[in-house]
């Protein structure tokens, strides 16, 4: 960013001109690195860091076992259940050498925390949320050697996770590639980053799953002939065990549920929707006081540049929230571990006993099309100006006064029932009703 260091009205137009041309939408990782973000060096408060503190002042402790070193206490410590386990035999993470279709690495999650565990790996490798900063990279030493100590990465995960695949912040995301027999990925042959308006022809490849959809048809469970160019989606159709393609004794279940995959997939993808307006208007802020200053404004003026980049982060987040792109199931989907049931189980629940955690699974994902991670502490702790303006808009689409009566995938009844749920269950939206009568 230039600094307007000249009293020449010329020069500091110009100086205004680079920063208002700025590439807003461009995250790269300076942006991360510097003001106001301070990615790497400012403190977080996710579920992990508040572990490892707890662990440090002698609160809490995790216990080692011999075969599945922390992972059990871990889960444990971060209430995060073996019912969300999936399984991927691709290698396409840090610990690639120890993934295979024979060993495939098993992911664990919640609404803000994912923990990857390899058979032979040397590290537990966790993601957390948090409210401020977004996803959180850290990892566990698998060693009973030394006291437990969670390592937080300083920026290297970025190479990965911080892409047009993760929208332009440090993020989460799922891929689906055409894994060889080793696990390799064929890049050549087409790569893709899986949420929940993907086609599920596109989803999961390189990933076991198991449940049942009739005759949808995903990449799972199958190895790619790359000799043939030829990936057999109906071999991997409705597997409702795993018996016979991989050996799921070394786990702690033995599914990789397919509710559990698409629950991940749009969780993933809605927190870095979540993380991009938090960072965007935090940016845009900042890009205002630094104008500011510069042409002798009041502290907290707002430009007009800046209001624009909020309002197009909260339309981002929006359109996330209720699902707008939404990939339409064509045929049921049911998967065959506890996931559906835990995950439920976990909601607010309005009144009449509704909850935006409930699942569909008949013509789409969820009964009620808004996200439960409008509940999530990454969601309330977005900043005021950017939040706001979400929670108004989402309540103009929810009254039919903006978009709503257009919306071919949002019946009526649909957006009656998520405004009184929302009323019941999330106070700063019922004030926003309140006020706009």
């Amino acid at each position: 960013m230039s600094r307007c260091i000249w009293n020449s009205q010329s020069c500091l137009l110009a100086a205004l001109a680079v920063v208002l041309n700025a590439p807003a939408a461009a995250a790269q990782r300076d942006d991360y690195s510097g003001a106001p973000i301070h990615y790497e060096t400012a403190e977080v408060h996710d579920r992990v860091a508040r572990l490892s503190r707890a662990i440090d002042a002698g609160e809490a402790e995790l216990t080692f076992d011999g075969e599945h070193g922390y992972l059990k206490s871990v889960l444990d410590a971060l209430d995060v259940p073996v019912s969300s386990q999936t399984l991927v035999f691709s290698k396409t993470s840090m610990q690639r050498n120890d993934i295979s279709p024979r060993t495939p690495r098993a992911i664990y999650f919640n609404d803000d925390v994912y923990i990857g565990y390899n058979q032979r790996g040397k590290v537990l490798e966790l993601a957390a949320t948090d409210a401020k900063q977004g996803a959180t990279f850290y990892t566990l030493e698998q060693s009973e050697d030394e006291p437990p100590k969670f390592i937080r990465d300083r920026g290297n995960c970025l190479t990965c996770h911080s892409s047009t695949r993760t929208q332009n912040v440090p993020g989460y995301l799922i891929r689906s590639v055409f894994a060889d027999a080793g696990g390799q990925p064929e890049f050549g042959s087409g790569t893709f980053t899986t949420d929940h308006a993907s086609p599920l022809h596109e989803r999961w490849g390189g990933w076991y799953v198991t449940g049942t959809h009739g005759d949808l048809r995903h990449m799972g469970n199958v190895i790619y002939n790359k000799r043939e160019r030829d990936l057999d989606r109906e071999a991997g159709a409705n597997v409702t065990s795993l018996e016979g393609l991989v050996s799921t004794e070394p786990y702690l279940s033995p599914h990789s549920d397919i509710v559990a995959l698409m629950v991940m997939e749009h969780q993933t993808q809605m927190h870095n929707a979540l993380a991009w307006a938090n960072y965007e208007t935090r940016r845009a802020l900042h890009q205002s006081s630094v104008m500011n200053e510069a042409l002798d404004r009041p502290a907290d003026y707002v430009s007009a540049t800046s209001r624009r980049r909020i309002d197009s982060a909260a339309d981002q987040a929006v359109e996330y929230l209720l699902f707008r792109d939404e990939f339409p199931l064509t045929s049921p989907i049911a998967g065959t571990s506890r996931f559906a049931k835990d995950f439920a189980a976990r909601g607010p629940r309005d009144a009449r006993g509704r909850s935006l955690r409930e699942l569909d699974l008949e013509t789409r994902m969820f009964k009620y099309p808004c996200s439960y991670l409008i509940y999530s502490d990454a969601f309330d702790a977005l900043p005021d100006e950017v939040r706001g303006l979400i929670l108004s808009k989402l309540h103009a689409v929810l009254t039919g006064q903006e978009n709503g009566e257009d919306d071919p995938r949002m019946t009526p009844a649909d957006r009656q029932a998520v405004l009184e749920i929302l009323i019941d269950t999330k106070p700063e939206f019922a004030a926003v009703h309140e006020e706009k009568g």
